[in-house]
C-alpha cells in the first residue's frame, strides 16, 4: 500500500535494536520488536506491512510482505489473507482511533470493508477550520456516503456549489440519492429566501407575522419587486425549480412550489429567457407541473401540458409529450399515458426517450394488442409478433 505522505520518522537507534532481537531471539521476536517500533512512531503503513512481516515469518515463507501472495506455496494463501484482513482491521482501526479517515479508508477498502468508515463519515462533525475535501472525496465522489458528502458540500460550500455538484453527476441511475440532493437543496434555497424577504420587510417597517410563508410573503407584498429586486440569485432559484421537477409530493415539493411563486413575480428581465416546451414558461410552467404532482388544480394542468404537447408534437417536436406521458405515469394513470404515448410517440425511437415507451406502458398494462400496433407503428415485426403471441392466451401475463 503506498503511503499519501511521509510516514512519521522512526526513531534511528530502532534499527540497531531490530539488529540485537534478531540476534539474540530469533525473527519472530524481531518481527515483534518492529511492530512495537512502528506502532510507538504512529506509522500505519510501515505497522500494515510489519504485520504481514510476522505472519510470512510464522509460515516460512519469504519475508519480504510486499511480494503477491500468489507468489507463496498454496497451502499459505487462506492464513496469509487473513493476516491481510486482520492486518488491515488493526491498522485501519487505529487510523480511525486518530480521525484519519482518509487513511483508514485505504486499509479497510483492501479488504472490502466500508462500513467502519461510514459509520465515522456519518458521526462526522468538522469544525470551521476542518479540511472536509478529503472526506468529500471519500463519501461523494467515491460513493462511499454520497449523502453525507453532498450535506458537507452544501453545508461548508453553499448552494452554489451543490447546484454545480447535482448538475456535474449523473443522478438518474440513483432517484433517491438524486430526490434526497435535490430536497435539501430546495430546503435551503427556500430558507436562504424566507429570511431575506423578512428582513426586507423589516427594513420597510412592515414585518411579516411569525410563521408566514414564502408565498403569503410575496403575494402580500408586490412592493418586495419593485425597481427589479430580488432577494436571492436567480440562476440559483431557476436551476434549483428545475432540479425540483423530479420531487414526490410533501414538504420538499411544497418548498419547491414557493419559490416558483416567488420567481413568477420577479421582473420579466430576471425570469431567464424561455426555455424549451413544455416550461417556455418558466416559473408558471415549473410551479404547474409540480402542483400535479401535489395533487393540486391537477385536471387543469394536465390540460395545459397536454394542449402543449399536442401544439408540439403538430409542429414534429416530442419532449413536451414525453414530459407529459412521465407525468400522467407520476400520478399512476397508466392508461392515459398509454393513450399518450400512443398519440404523440408511435414514431420515436424508444432507446432516446425520457418516458416510457408506448410499448413498456402496454406491458405494464398486459395490452397486448397496443403493444403490437405499437411495433407495427415502428415496422418493428418481432415486438409486432411477440405482442400477438402474448395476447393469445398462450402464455402467462408479463409480470409488471
Amino acid at each position: 500500500m503506498d503511503a499519501d505522505d511521509a510516514p512519521p520518522p522512526i526513531d534511528p537507534a530502532a534499527f540497531d535494536r531490530l539488529r540485537a532481537a534478531l540476534a539474540a531471539a530469533g525473527p519472530a521476536a524481531a518481527a515483534d520488536s518492529l511492530i512495537a517500533e512502528l506502532r510507538a512512531a504512529g506509522d500505519l503503513n510501515g505497522l500494515f506491512y510489519a504485520l504481514l512481516l510476522k505472519k510470512r515469518v510464522e509460515l516460512g515463507v519469504s519475508p519480504f510482505p510486499t511480494g503477491p501472495a500468489t507468489d507463496l506455496p498454496a497451502h499459505t494463501h487462506e492464513p496469509y489473507e487473513e493476516a491481510i484482513r486482520a492486518a488491515a482491521r488493526e491498522v485501519g482501526r487505529l487510523a480511525l482511533d486518530r480521525g484519519d479517515l482518509t487513511k483508514a479508508w485505504q486499509f479497510y477498502r483492501l479488504i472490502n470493508e466500508p462500513e467502519p468508515v461510514k459509520l465515522a463519515i456519518e458521526n462526522f462533525e468538522p469544525g470551521p477550520e476542518a479540511d472536509i475535501y478529503p472526506i468529500i472525496e471519500i463519501a461523494w465522489q467515491q460513493g462511499l456516503y454520497p449523502k453525507k458528502g453532498f450535506d458537507l458540500i452544501l453545508d461548508r460550500h453553499g448552494v452554489c456549489s451543490a447546484i454545480t455538484t447535482v448538475s456535474g453527476s449523473e443522478l438518474n441511475q440513483n432517484p433517491d440519492l438524486r430526490d434526497y440532493c435535490v430536497g435539501r437543496l430546495t430546503r435551503a434555497l427556500h430558507a436562504q429566501l424566507a429570511d431575506r424577504l423578512r428582513a426586507d420587510l423589516s427594513g420597510r417597517g412592515a414585518p411579516a407575522r411569525d410563521g408566514a410563508s414564502v408565498r403569503e410573503m410575496v403575494e402580500g407584498h408586490p412592493e418586495l419587486f419593485g425597481d427589479d429586486a430580488y432577494h436571492i440569485d436567480t440562476s440559483h432559484l431557476s436551476s434549483v425549480c428545475q432540479m425540483a421537477l423530479y420531487l414526490p409530493p410533501g414538504e420538499e415539493n411544497a418548498l419547491a412550489r414557493e419559490l416558483c411563486v416567488y420567481g413568477e413575480r420577479l421582473s420579466p428581465n430576471l425570469r431567464g429567457g424561455g426555455g424549451d416546451a413544455p416550461f417556455e414558461d418558466g416559473y408558471a410552467d415549473y410551479r404547474a407541473y409540480l402542483d400535479t404532482v401535489a395533487g393540486v388544480d391537477v385536471e387543469a394542468n394536465l390540460a395545459r401540458f397536454r394542449e402543449k404537447a399536442k401544439r408540439e408534437s403538430d409542429v414534429g417536436a416530442s419532449y413536451a409529450a414525453q414530459v407529459y406521458v412521465n407525468l400522467l405515469v407520476k400520478l399512476n394513470r397508466l392508461p392515459e399515458a398509454l393513450a399518450a404515448a400512443r398519440e404523440f410517440l408511435a414514431n420515436e425511437e424508444e432507446r432516446g426517450l425520457i418516458c416510457p415507451s408506448a410499448s413498456e406502458l402496454a406491458r405494464r398494462l398486459n395490452d397486448y394488442a397496443a403493444l403490437a400496433d405499437a411495433a407495427k407503428a415502428r415496422h418493428d415485426a418481432v415486438q409486432f409478433l411477440a405482442g400477438l403471441i402474448a395476447g393469445s392466451g398462450v402464455y402467462p401475463p408479463v409480470a409488471g
